[in-house]
């Protein structure tokens, strides 16, 4: 009996466990980012950013006449429905993540009082379709459609003659707007604004390590250890110490994990940019490596240089950079493998510095501007790769904005498939990977077939939400006014150089794009700051980007994004309202070292601050806990009250388990399953379960 109850008990949490789901950013069906129409769409009353061009308007006109309906209610809600992928939250309304979908969510019940969409969802509309069209004759009905499973049925059919009744209908086509997910109501979504939540008192760190690094990645076992290479081209294996406990980085750097300092050209802007491991790297041991290298040093330093005539450069007309001619030096993307005996691949402590497979290597018109990120998507597994565009002011030969260029892109790869001989003739490729098949080009074949987004200056440190994939935050470099931060998207263009952040950046340049047969539609960013507001004495300004804070250590951080500026101690954290909108507001926040650090920080002169030094990276460990990577050291995010901070949301005698948080932005879509959208929601009722389940069989 006990044992029955106990089962009965597991079911029911795992049941509310799994009961969530949760909204993306706007967002249209095809993945790519809503856009506003440059004529106003005549069959689908949807204004500002939509998912809809003329044509297709025009094919959801037609779609509606061929259903020939002849009573107007149901024909009213029909038309809404079907123009429903106008909408730009249309991703979220089909649930692309989920399943194939011809009809929209239709609410039926009540919005939860948490919910980020407007009240206005409270109408059961699912009942209203059902009782204004139950039995009305429809042609080629949606609705049959998606019972059928997608299949064309090219019949006429009444939903009585496909569901017995309302409750049947709306089990099939009826969902809540519950705290994460959105519902159609029969017009666009609208969602509430957030709470004006304050911004917290301050950023508290501690410093671990003296060294210097441009990349941290957490070792794929879910240990607390990381990988950390520096811009020369070495990489370590370091063990992270428990906080509060009093000790440093656990690092050998005479003992390197991997040196690829013969490979690597570093300088000013060169080096080894980027490290990522596969996403089974468990059970495959392979790692990549992105570097830049020097043709003249290197004898493998040897490719295309993305100065060619297919985009109407010429290298031979370019003069030196920096003492180095065009393609002197090349981007590289490399493969490694442990090539270990032993299956356990965590007691992996060195690998040799042998390829095993070159993926990409492309020449460089100029010595800056190179990106260089890799990352492997957290949902689909390919590899994304950051290339900026490639140096000189202005970009010069507008290479960001030419579609048969790489530079000035970010780049989506398939390193799981190796190519065919037809395949790298038809797609003309720079390397050894696949294209995947959903890439932008299969829709625009204009673009080069690798291209996943276009229109970056210099995107330095880009990452996925770890609770919300959809939301891919890319920080880009500006020219001398504008430094952003844009949530990036299939397909999309972010402007550069017609625009600087949200700034026209040359007018000639915008007349250019404006008036072609294909003019652009720049996305502009999400979060930014001007020049002119910082660092006045330096007279520059270098943006990096971070992350989305996820750990339990800080709530009162939980849900801002964090980036920095290379330049400034400064550090500024974006909240996003209403959730799910993709709208952003920012604050700067104050920063001091805990005085009870491992390693003392260093302080401005009269102020409190810790002097970082230039701020280069951010990295992210297996708890989600935040780490700066400076010129200074190593720094991580700590609890608030070690630096006498206020969190009313801190646990001080227990910071790794603090109670809920308010802040609970939506997760993610696409996802391929529900999830609570706050992990400190989820792990304070998986920890309520597990002990009500130990209570449960001790008592029985």
């Amino acid at each position: 009996m006990a044992g029955v109850l106990t089962l009965i008990f597991i079911i029911s949490c795992l049941n509310l466990l799994l009961s969530h789901r949760c909204s993306s950013h706007p967002l249209c069906t095809n993945f790519r980012a809503p856009f506003t129409s440059k004529t106003p769409l005549s069959f689908c009353q949807y204004n500002g950013s939509v998912c809809c061009n003329a044509t297709e308007d025009l094919k959801l006109r037609n779609q509606f006449k061929s259903m020939n309906v002849s009573v107007s209610a149901c024909a009213s809600v029909l038309k809404s429905i079907l123009c429903s992928r106008c909408d730009q939250f249309s991703a979220e309304l089909y649930r692309i993540d989920s399943a194939q979908r011809t009809v929209p969510v239709l609410c039926n019940s009540s919005i939860s009082t948490s919910s980020s969409q407007s009240q206005q969802a409270k109408v059961d509309y699912c009942a209203e379709v059902w009782d204004k069209c139950h039995n009305v004759s429809i042609i080629n009905s949606p609705f049959a459609l998606q019972a059928k499973g997608g299949i064309q049925i090219n019949s006429t059919s009444k939903l009585t003659e496909l569901w017995q009744s309302k409750g049947a209908f709306c089990d099939e086509f009826g969902g809540a707007s519950d705290d994460g997910a959105t519902c159609f109501n029969g017009g666009p979504v609208l969602l509430n604004s957030s709470e004006n939540f304050s911004p917290p008192s301050g950023i508290c760190l501690e410093k671990i390590g003296n060294g210097s690094y441009l990349n941290m990645v957490a070792h794929p076992d879910g240990s607390n250890r990381v990988f950390l290479s520096n811009q020369a081209g070495k990489l370590w294996l370091a063990m992270l110490p428990e906080q509060g406990s009093g000790e440093t980085l656990g690092i050998d750097e005479s003992n390197p994990f991997l040196d690829l300092t013969d490979e690597v050209h570093a300088d000013a802007a060169l080096g080894l940019l980027g490290i990522a491991f596969h996403p089974n790297f468990q059970q495959n041991g392979r790692f990549f490596a992105s570097f830049n290298c020097d043709k003249v040093q290197w004898p493998g330093c040897s490719g295309r240089c993305s100065c060619n005539s297919d985009i109407g450069c010429d290298p031979s007309e370019l003069s030196s950079d920096n003492g180095a001619r065009p393609c002197q030096y090349h981007s590289v993307i490399t493969e490694f493998t442990t090539n270990s005996t032993t299956l356990n691949l965590s007691l992996v402590s060195q690998i040799r510095p042998v390829e095993v497979r070159r993926i990409l290597t492309m020449g460089l018109p100029f010595t800056s501007q190179h990106g260089g990120q890799i990352l492997f998507g957290p949902k689909d597994g390919y590899l994304y790769f950051m290339m900026g565009d490639g140096g000189g002011s202005g970009d010069p030969y507008n290479f960001s904005q030419n579609k048969r260029s790489l530079l000035g892109k970010i780049m989506r790869l398939d390193i799981d498939t190796i190519p065919s001989a037809k395949d790298i003739s038809e797609f003309d490729l720079w390397g050894n990977y696949s294209i995947p098949k959903d890439n932008p080009f299969y829709e625009d074949h204009e673009l080069l077939p690798e291209i996943w987004a276009m229109g970056f200056r210099n995107p330095w440190r880009c990452s996925f939400d770890s609770e919300r994939p959809s939301y891919f935050l890319c920080a880009d470099v500006g020219q001398d006014q504008y430094e952003e931060v844009d949530i990036v998207t299939k397909g999309g263009n972010y402007g550069w150089r017609v625009y600087e952040g949200p700034l026209l950046y040359n007018l000639s340049n915008y007349s250019e794009a404006n008036n072609s047969s294909n003019p652009i539609n720049a996305i502009f960013p999400v979060m930014g700051y001007n020049h002119s507001s910082l660092n006045k004495a330096e007279g520059s300004a270098s943006i990096s980007g971070g992350y989305f804070y996820r750990s339990m250590t800080d709530p009162c951080l939980y849900g801002r994004y964090l980036y920095a500026d290379l330049y400034a101690d400064v550090i500024w954290a974006g909240f996003e309202n209403p959730k799910g909108s993709g709208n952003f507001t920012t604050d700067q926040l104050a920063v001091k070292c805990a005085q009870d650090s491992p390693i003392q920080c260093n302080a401005e002169p009269e102020l409190t601050s810790p002097a970082l030094g230039f701020i280069f990276s951010f990295g992210q460990d297996n708890k989600k806990d935040i780490f700066i990577l400076t010129s200074n050291g190593v720094y991580r995010i700590v609890r608030s009250s070690r630096c006498n901070y206020t969190c009313s949301r801190e646990n001080v005698t227990d910071f790794t388990a603090p109670p809920g948080s308010d802040v609970d932005p939506p997760s993610s879509s696409p996802s391929s399953g529900s999830k609570f959208s706050s992990p400190l929601t989820l792990q304070i009722l998986v920890f309520t379960c597990v002990s009500l389940i130990g209570l449960l069989s001790f008592l029985l």
